[in-house]
């Protein structure tokens, strides 16, 4: 392999690096906020049921 090539495949295999990097990185971010979201969605579940059986009782 001349070494030209060489340096080109060295700077697309480093981008492809950093690319699976940031995609790392962003699902991560995507399973906290599905969490969060998750969570979220248990306390307003939890809140609706309170005001329901409370506006059944009044």
């Amino acid at each position: 392999m001349k070494p030209h090539q060489a340096d080109i495949l060295a700077s697309e295999l480093a981008n492809a690096r950093e690319r699976i990097n940031r995609t790392e990185l962003a699902i991560e971010r995507t399973e906290e906020m599905l969490a969060e979201n998750l969570a979220l969605r248990g306390r307003i579940r939890t809140a609706v049921e309170a005001a329901e059986r409370f506006s059944f009782r009044g």
